[in-house]
Order: structure tokens, then C-alpha cells, then sequence
């Protein structure tokens, strides 16, 4: 190469079979301008076509797959300015065999992050259940899933757990999920009033849905008490537990308004005497 352009061929650095010169530099340059510009039309043509939620589903692995053609981008860039890559790699092995045992939770997550989009296993506002804690999910990232709990607590979920542990959404079918509450009442009562009763408490809480109706289960015949539950729908899971507790503190006010008994445990215990009087 002569003339002006000689500059390019100046030797920026060299180490065995590795030689970076100014050409290497600006082809590298050229390739990531490129790259990054391709990939910012690609993704605000794909983004004007999609809803908000695909949007943001398209945003997270579009992500991953921007650093990933950026990579394929690097090697062939270097591979087609003379360097040979895999003098490089092995020049790296001792730092890639680091890397790669420190990453691979980081690639676990990712890759689960990815199926948890493309099949919607959860989406934001989704309620859901791990580990014996329950939040609505806020966001749903390419590593991590967020979710906040009736606490006003985050959860910082790393998104292999939905894939290694078993997972309850509560709304992915329907935002409109069963509950219930059990009560006990003392043998000799009235089955039909408390019936009645419940089903009226139901039908009067204003986070209960008439549709489906509530529904009371006579469930069984318990050692100090005669077991019902009563069944109902709501629309928001989220705030169950202040349903439930509104709901118990109806019951036991109206069963105490209509003289009717909420049992305890009771045992009969009976000291024997082995010593002759």
C-alpha cells in the first residue's frame, strides 16, 4: 500500500502471531459503526409493528442479540484484517476457562430469560407464587424478573428459578382467580342459617364477583367442630389477604350477632392415680 494510505499499515502492537496494525483499528471502527446503525433501524422498524407488551418483550432479547451479532461482528472483522482468531483464543484460554465458570448462572438466567418472553410464561402484572412468596411481577428482564409483594417488598428473581423450581401464576389464564376462607361451627347449629349467613357476607363484600356466585362447601365433620368453607371469585389476587381478613371479621361478628358458636380445639384429659390408697 503506498502513497497516503502507508499510515495504515504502522504496527500498533505485535505479540507472536498477533499483529494489530492502524488498518486493523479502523476496520474495526467501520464494522461497529455499521453494526450499531443496522441494528437501531432493525429495531425501530420491528418495534413500530408490535403492541406495548411485544414491544417490550422485543426490547429484552433484541438485547441479547445485539451483543451477540456485535461478538460474530468483532471476530470476523479480525479474522478478515489478518488476525488469526484462534491464536487469540488461545493466547485467552486460562481467562475464558475463568469466565465461563464464574458466567454460567449469568447464561442460565439469560437463556431462561429469553423462553420466559418468547412463551409468555409470565408477563408483567402476572401474580405469581415461588419459594413460598407471592408478588405481581413489574418487570420482566433478560436476566432478573422483578415483583413486588403485599409488603411493598422487591423480589429479585433470577430467571433460572422458573425454570428449575415449580412456579405458580395465578393469573397467566384469567385475572380473575377462586379463593376461599374456612370456618368452623359448633355441633347443634343451624347448618342452613350459616349457609345463608356466608353467602350473605359474600354477596356484600365489594371486591367479591357475582359471577361466578359464591359457593359454600359443607367440608367435613371435624373432632370440635362442624367444617364449612366458603368459596368466592375476585378479580385482583393480589390484595387477597385483605379480602380474607375483611371476610373474617364479618363472620365472626354476624355468627356472634346470631348467637352462633366458633369452636376451639378441646381434649378431655383424665389423671389416673396408680398408687394404692
Amino acid at each position: 500500500m503506498g502513497g497516503n494510505w502507508e499510515f495504515l499499515d504502522i504496527v500498533l502492537y505485535k505479540h507472536g502471531e498477533i499483529t494489530i496494525t492502524v488498518q486493523v483499528v479502523v476496520t474495526l471502527i467501520i464494522v461497529l459503526i455499521a453494526t450499531h446503525l443496522i441494528l437501531k433501524f432493525t429495531r425501530i422498524g420491528v418495534s413500530k409493528r408490535l403492541d406495548e407488551d411485544g414491544k417490550n418483550r422485543f426490547k429484552t432479547v433484541f438485547t441479547f442479540l445485539k451483543y451477540f451479532i456485535f461478538s460474530i461482528a468483532i471476530i470476523t472483522s479480525l479474522d478478515a484484517s489478518g488476525i488469526h482468531i484462534t491464536a487469540l483464543l488461545a493466547a485467552s484460554t486460562a481467562l475464558f476457562v475463568g469466565l465461563g465458570l464464574g458466567m454460567q448462572k449469568l447464561f442460565q438466567d439469560i437463556i431462561s430469560g429469553i423462553f420466559i418472553l418468547v412463551d409468555k410464561t409470565i408477563i408483567v402484572n402476572d401474580i405469581i407464587e415461588i419459594d413460598k412468596k407471592v408478588g405481581k411481577v413489574t418487570q420482566v428482564g433478560l436476566r432478573t424478573t422483578k415483583a413486588i409483594t403485599h409488603d411493598e417488598k422487591i423480589l429479585v428473581i433470577p430467571n433460572h428459578k422458573f425454570l428449575n423450581e415449580i412456579l405458580y401464576n395465578w393469573t397467566q389464564n384469567d385475572v380473575r382467580t377462586r379463593e376461599s376462607i374456612e370456618v368452623g361451627v359448633a355441633y347443634g347449629t343451624d347448618v342452613d342459617l350459616v349457609k345463608a349467613l356466608l353467602f350473605g357476607i359474600a354477596v356484600q363484600d365489594k371486591a367479591i364477583l357475582n359471577e361466578p356466585k359464591p359457593t359454600i362447601l359443607f367440608e367435613d365433620f371435624g373432632d370440635s367442630a362442624l367444617k364449612f368453607r366458603l368459596h368466592f371469585y375476585i378479580g385482583d389476587s393480589f390484595h387477597l389477604p385483605e379480602v380474607q381478613s375483611r371476610l373474617r371479621y364479618k363472620v365472626y361478628n354476624t355468627f356472634k350477632e346470631n348467637n352462633i358458636s366458633i369452636p376451639f380445639p378441646q381434649r378431655d384429659v383424665y389423671v389416673y392415680n396408680s398408687k394404692k390408697q
